[in-house]
């Protein structure tokens, strides 16, 4: 079954304002989970995005695959998927709060 989740979280109390300049996309299915974060070309967000991924991979622990996808084409479809295969107990989706808490992201986008 596949569906979206848009939710929204709170960090310490105090909830945060959606960024308009990474979209997080969140697609679950059985067994497999995956994050899509969509943006611009531009280096300095791209950096930002795998910091925080390296920052939570070392706090929880976690090892999920991830890779880049740029289009030649448009430069508004730069895009880094992180992706949990045979996720049984659904604990990637701790990892994506936590990912997205750290790049301030409040909701997922409704597409997926």
């Amino acid at each position: 079954m596949l569906f979206a989740k848009r939710e929204k979280f709170s960090t310490q109390g105090k909830e945060m304002a959606n960024r308009s300049d990474i979209k997080a996309h969140m697609r679950m299915e059985e067994r497999y989970e995956t994050l899509s974060l969509i943006f611009e070309d531009k280096s300095k967000l791209t950096e930002e995005v795998m910091t925080a991924i390296e920052k939570i991979k070392e706090v929880t622990g976690m090892k999920p695959f991830i890779f880049e996808k740029i289009s030649k084409d448009r430069d508004d479809l730069h895009g880094i998927y992180i992706e949990f295969h045979d996720d049984i107990h659904r604990v990637g989706g701790g990892f994506f709060t936590k990912l997205l808490q750290e790049l301030k992201i409040d909701k997922c986008e409704r597409d997926i």
